[in-house]
């Protein structure tokens, strides 16, 4: 089997994949803080690559996105 390498650098910022620390940092939050919003379903969405929890970053300013137009109701 060939191995598919990627070069991180030449991917585009949407592109990229965000760890459960780096959108902890970004979004000022503890790191069990996005724990806890994963177990309710309710911070953004992520997925598992292995044991490993990881986030698009579309889908993390998607999220930030509702929170906005949900806080203005």
């Amino acid at each position: 089997m060939e191995r598919v390498e990627q070069d991180h650098d030449a991917m585009t910022p949407d592109e990229q994949l965000m760890t459960i620390q780096e959108l902890a940092r970004y979004l000022g939050v503890p790191v069990g803080t996005l724990y806890q919003w994963r177990y309710r379903r309710e911070g953004p969405p992520g997925f598992r690559v292995g044991r490993h929890v990881r986030y698009r970053w579309q889908d993390v300013e998607d999220w930030i996105s509702q929170q906005m137009v949900d806080a203005e109701r």
